[in-house]
């Protein structure tokens, strides 16, 4: 099957360069280009293509709006372009709510180390998304006010790109459950890992736990670095839970949720009686393809608690968090998985359900009550 993709963006020369990278690509074909959001709509509506690659800052109408109005017209799946700053993180996560499902930064230097590699990661999520369709529908976050960060701040990489993408393929549909009995099992930790569709995800499960919610939560989102304490900033303003951006450090609270930082890794260790994170450039191993990385926080959960963990892993490219889980599941801990019908891509779930590592495939709008149930 060839998957018709519309690119929209204002720069003639970025709008010829990703024809150029997707039509090498079997499986796709441009077949259209749009200057602005408006022209974009207009496009959707006519050339009716699987997919659209979406600028932010355009003139005449932007990114954000454009998909907003193709989402109510013409529901489309979209690729957000934006750029690795502070602001950008903003109009990326409005854009996520707007309903695009996945973004990438404009620059793609800061993807990947050549062309080539840019190339097949561009290639790739286009694919993956087209498949996916538009048959995920969101809540939207709240406007809130968040702290400005300049947008000469450091951009870190976040992951280093990987054959390994998108999980095993065409494994057998893995039964879903909408509830869960609980088990009556000990715990003290809470431990999610995401990636592509994740930051909507993560806000579904987080939303319904209450402001006293009785463990620690560490959260992986493969995102970048200038992504990350805008996206914390903006899940503490909707939840009922304290959300910050984890620091080397802090001390492990109940009630309160800790996001890996993006372009580093986040571990935890036993200080004491209490639990301490530690945040570290160090990737531990040269076969460690994202930073943050779900298996090394998930490794160091094992030794810091052993079973006494709840393991999510939630929609995502690729197989990160299957050895971390593996390694909990080793040690006694429960671990699920999102399942595939509202995954935006049945990477990182699947990977954990096709091993026999997850014991409950469960749909993103339950897993929240799920885990009341489980870890009241």
């Amino acid at each position: 099957m060839v998957f018709k993709v519309l690119v929209v963006d204002d720069s003639t020369f970025y709008r010829r360069r990703v024809r150029e990278i997707l039509d090498s690509d079997k499986e796709l074909e441009v077949v259209g280009e749009a200057r602005n959001g408006r022209d974009a709509l207009e496009k959707a509506e006519a050339l009716k293509p699987d997919v659209i690659t979406m600028d932010v800052e355009m003139p005449v109408m932007d990114g954000i709006s454009a998909v907003k109005a193709i989402m109510d017209k013409k529901p489309t799946p979209i690729l957000m372009f934006s750029s690795l700053t502070y602001h950008g993180a903003q109009a990326t996560l409005d854009a996520l709510e707007a309903g695009a499902l996945d973004f990438l930064p404009k620059k793609f230097e800061d993807i990947a180390q050549d062309r080539k590699e840019a190339s097949h990661l561009l290639c790739t999520k286009v694919r993956l998304i087209a498949r996916r369709g538009v048959g995920l529908r969101r809540p939207l976050f709240r406007a809130t006010e968040t702290r400005q960060l300049p947008d000469n701040a450091p951009k870190q990489a976040f992951f280093k790109t990987s054959g390994l993408l998108s999980g095993h393929k065409d494994a057998t549909k893995q039964p879903t459950v909408s509830s869960v009995r609980a088990t009556g099992k000990r715990y003290k930790c809470l431990a999610i890992g995401a990636s592509t569709g994740g930051p909507v995800a993560l806000q579904k499960v987080l939303a319904p736990l209450p402001a006293d919610f009785p463990y620690p939560i560490l959260l992986v989102q493969h995102m970048p670095g200038t992504f990350t304490t805008a996206f914390a900033q903006r899940l503490n303003s909707n939840c009922n839970i304290s959300v910050k951006e984890a620091e080397h450090g802090d001390i492990l609270k109940p009630g309160h949720a800790y996001l890996a930082p993006g372009g580093r890794q986040m571990l935890i260790e036993n200080i004491g009686l209490s639990k301490s994170i530690v945040i570290t450039d160090a990737s531990a191993s040269e076969k460690v393809n994202y930073k943050p990385s779900v298996d090394l926080t998930f490794g160091s959960l094992a030794k810091a608690f052993g079973g006494d963990v709840l393991g999510i892993i939630l929609t995502g490219m690729g197989a990160d968090g299957r050895e971390g889980c593996r390694l909990l599941k080793d040690k006694g801990a429960t671990i699920w998985a999102q399942d595939q019908d509202s995954c935006v891509v049945y990477g990182m779930p699947q990977a954990v359900a096709v091993a026999n590592i997850s014991s409950k495939n469960i749909n993103i709008d339950d897993i929240g009550s799920c885990v009341q149930t489980e870890m009241r």
